[in-house]
């Protein structure tokens, strides 16, 4: 295998500094290669001068053919029809580009140094989507177009005419990613809403929700883009998490849509699964049939690594680590299936080139046309399109059969994919691929046997990569036996594994514990201390509570009361118990997170425990019992019923601010009490009200500040709602059911100013609650908002916030007044997207341009 990272594959931004590289998909003739950045541009590149040093050194053919610049937002998916002859982008600006080749086009790129060596036409201008396209795909057949985006929804555009032929919802996120069964009898489509969802294309019905992998996924990724193996028979899905928090990518089964095998091995969210278009043979000198084929699949991921796996090995052919320095975004194989391109947010572009040895079994394509026959599904011919390279796509016919990843489970075997016999050689001994060095990469070798190295317990048969080097990278073995020793604290299937081995002891695991039949419950109310203003919870013989991915916390309340009140901890469908504890006092409420559990008392007393049991902190004395308790991450909040609220941060054993009370606040709203009080991972704490109105305290301002009210419904055009805590609070808001109160406006500006002061609200709302996407999405619609009421004011003073002082610099020593990230985000960066979204108002076109003007100064 060949590796090499051309330099000269780059997007720039105004500043010629290499910016993120968002997109690549290689042309069918493998001739020339799409990059879509955020430069706003599309590049077409010569593919022979990256593979060939000598093609490179003679500059023939050139190395840049193209620059395409209509669209006016980053660029964030390319996709080549599968003939060759259109190419389809998809921008931040809400807009599908179809490009087509211009025989008569080139020449000198407009405002640029750069030639056009051929010439690509803007063909058609697809809009219909209210926020950023993130990802394409063409039907097999190039029948249709799907563009998915952050305004959750799914669109099928005609692959003749490029009309919009349907609209998909059901998504309750954003969708970032998309493909097409390659026989087109479904459609595959994964969101942020953490499900994968499976169309029929016939009648372009919902035909599964699949969301066990995506449960604990994280939701701050640029993409999800998954991928359909060839032979039709399963997808790979991306940003999928293992039980004890382990990343993976999922495979997915067809017809069953069951996802019982994990790619496991990349030490952070996967964002990219790419397949090989070949079918493979495992043995060469068989047919193609069921039992014979497998596929070959690529993952990229936020660790900057890439990994390469044939699904009839349990790890990876190759493992990339120190290919790039940010996460990968998206990956592409050539049609000849031999080289692998993949791109990242760093800003550069790697290839892979196999020898036909290194990925031998490839079928002719003749047999894997006949071998989809066999789905029985037929999807009409289109016109044909004039392409540069013509590709005729199988007919169908009848008997499904369908090639089966199968998981084998039972006792203590090793699971292995597709009948792989385990072997003793390697005594657990973890399997070495030869390491990386310098970017470059080497198939993954085993000195003692060819046996895969499986997590024990796992539910689940897992892929995963072998360590590097006996010590691991930067001393990994170290991480990897604690990945081991998390993920044996929550298995599900007995008491802890000793990390040396053997079993380990558990308080109270010996001991069944009782399960209470729902009417022999019992609540009992709990006299109120005489300063109460907040009902206490019921006293329960049984509360409990769980999280996934964690376990279950437990307290039971004895029918004689002269007994102690016991507190569980356990795990797995059996419940088995870990360990326990007696309290002093009955239990009124529990939390749980990922970092430690708490009990909270009728004496006013708070517990905090780690997984394991042990105490992290002397019991909380309260000056009254809690109304609510609840945990999220480090943070564990408690709101007693004399409505004083606490907040601690539990790993630094800290106070995140003085206790403060929310009665005064409710003094304001006669006849309203409390819903709800939870916190956020990030320590925010907020109380949801009857009157429909939700509360954050600001540490910093030291006030109580309203993140969600019914008040916005009165008039605001600006009520969509998308994933994230600031929506979810909407969503509680509209179904308290509370009118909003203060009467409604009349004349032509009432919308228009509920709607500006609602997005302003979202914005701050979402920056208190550290959102990333939704004050990212509230911050472009308030911009647009501005843009298509012409208000100069606005436009001037939000174009001042973001760019900060003039004599503010990169690296230079932070200024007391001014911070230039904003949730993440670099505040100027988004000023440049937010300048362009005023350019295309006739009314603050030129106050745009005078502020991108000064930008590039500033940013020089």
């Amino acid at each position: 295998m060949r590796f090499t990272k051309p330099a000269w594959v780059q997007h720039q931004n105004e500043d010629k500094k290499r910016t993120t590289i968002c997109s690549v998909h290689v042309h069918p003739d493998c001739s020339r290669v799409a990059t879509g950045g955020l430069d706003t541009k599309v590049r077409i590149w010569a593919t022979k001068p990256i593979l060939k040093p000598e093609a490179e050194a003679e500059g023939r053919p050139p190395k840049l053919l193209c620059t395409l610049g209509t669209h006016v937002g980053p660029v964030m998916a390319v996709r080549w029809t599968n003939n060759g002859r259109w190419l389809a982008s998809g921008s931040d600006d809400s807009l599908v580009m179809i490009w087509d080749l211009d025989p008569n086009g080139g020449g000198k790129v407009w405002g640029s140094d750069e030639v056009n060596v051929e010439g690509w036409k803007a063909l058609k201008r697809l809009p219909g989507h209210s926020s950023d396209v993130v990802d394409l795909a063409w039907h097999p057949k190039d029948r249709y177009l799907a563009s998915v985006g952050l305004d959750n929804m799914v669109f099928i555009w005609c692959g003749v005419t490029l009309e919009r032929l349907h609209r998909l919802e059901g998504h309750q996120g954003f969708v970032k990613g998309v493909c097409w069964d390659p026989v087109g009898e479904y459609l595959a489509t994964q969101s942020d809403d953490r499900t994968v969802k499976v169309w029929r294309t016939t009648d372009w019905s919902e035909v599964r929700t699949i969301s066990k992998p995506f449960v604990d996924s994280p939701g701050s990724t640029w993409f999800r883009r998954l991928s359909w193996s060839p032979d039709g028979a399963h997808i790979t899905a991306s940003n999928a998490m293992n039980a004890g928090a382990v990343f993976i990518a999922t495979v997915i089964s067809r017809d069953s849509w069951q996802s019982d095998i994990s790619l496991v091995g990349h030490e952070n969210t996967v964002e990219a699964a790419c397949y090989n278009p070949h079918i493979f043979l495992r043995e060469t000198d068989k047919p193609v049939q069921t039992n014979n084929i497998c596929s070959v699949v690529a993952l990229g991921a936020g660790d900057g690594s890439v990994s390469v796996w044939q699904t009839k090995n349990p790890r990876p052919l190759v493992v990339g680590k120190e290919a790039f320095t940010h996460p990968i975004l998206d990956l592409s194989w050539s049609s000849d299936g031999l080289t692998l391109y993949a791109v990242s947010f760093d800003g550069t572009m790697a290839v892979f080139d196999f020898d036909r040895e290194e990925l031998e079994g490839i079928a002719p394509t003749s047999a894997q046309e006949g071998y989809l026959k066999k789905f029985g599904f037929s999807t009409p011919e289109l016109p044909a399109t004039g392409p540069l390279v013509h590709y005729t796509a199988p007919a169908a016919n009848t008997s499904q059969v369908v090639n089966q990843l199968v998981a084998r489970k039972g006792g203590k075997k090793r699971a292995q994919l597709n009948g792989s016999i385990p072997s003793a050689a390697t005594n657990g001994r973890p399997v070495t691929p030869t390491p990386a060095v310098n970017g470059t990469m080497a198939p993954a070798h085993d000195p003692f046997s060819s046996a895969p190295l499986l997590m024990p317990g796992s539910a689940a048969p897992d892929m995963r990569f072998p360590s590097p080097s006996p010590m691991g990278r930067f001393g990994a073995s170290m991480d990897v036996e604690e990945r081991e020793r998390k993920r044996r604290r929550t298995d599900s299937d007995g008491p802890s594994s000793s990390a040396f081995g053997g079993v380990a002891r558990t308080l109270g695991g010996d001991r069944p514990r009782p399960v209470v039949a729902p009417g022999a419950k019992r609540e009992v109310s709990v006299p109120q201390p005489p300063a109460a203003t907040l009902p206490l919870p019921k006293l329960q013989t049984v509360l409990s509570i769980s999280e996934p991915g964690v376990g279950e916390l437990e307290a039971l309340h004895p029918e004689d009361s002269s007994k102690p009140a016991e507190l569980a901890f356990m795990t797995g469908a059996a419940r088995q118990v870990h360990w326990m504890d007696y309290l002093p006092s009955p239990a009124l409420g529990l939390a749980i997170s990922k970092e430690f559990v708490a009990a909270g008392m009728v004496d006013g007393g708070v517990n905090v425990y780690s997984l394991t049991g042990r105490r992290l902190m002397p019991t909380l004395q309260l000056a009254a019992p809690c109304s609510w308790i609840a945990a999220s991450g480090s943070y564990l909040l408690v709101l007693t019923c004399t409505g004083m609220l606490y907040l601690w941060n539990i790993v630094e054993q800290k106070s995140a601010f003085a206790p403060h009370s929310i009665m005064p606040v409710l003094a304001n709203y006669p006849g309203t009490t409390v819903v709800d009080a939870l916190v956020r991972d990030n320590g925010v704490a907020v109380v949801n009200l009857t009157s429909g109105v939700s509360l954050s305290y600001d540490a910093a301002l030291q006030v109580w500040t309203r993140v969600a009210e019914p008040w916005w419904s009165a008039g605001s055009a600006a009520l969509d709602r998308l994933r994230g805590p600031v929506s979810e609070l909407e969503r509680y808001t509209a179904a308290s059911g509370v009118e909003a109160k203060g009467g409604r406006g009349e004349g032509k500006w009432w919308s228009a100013a509920m709607t500006l002061g609602h997005l302003e609200t979202r914005i701050h709302a979402a920056r208190a609650l550290d959102s990333q996407l939704e004050w990212k999405g509230a911050m472009m619609a308030y911009a647009r908002r501005i843009a298509d009421e012409g208000l100069m004011n606005k436009a001037d003073e939000l174009a001042h916030e973001l760019c900060g002082p003039i004599y503010w610099r990169p690296g230079a020593e932070k200024d007391k007044e001014w911070e230039p990230m904003v949730v993440g985000l670099e505040k100027r960066q988004v000023l440049t997207e937010v300048l362009g979204v005023f350019a295309s108002s006739q009314a603050l076109a030129k106050m745009a341009a005078d502020w991108q003007e000064l930008l590039k100064r500033l940013t020089a």
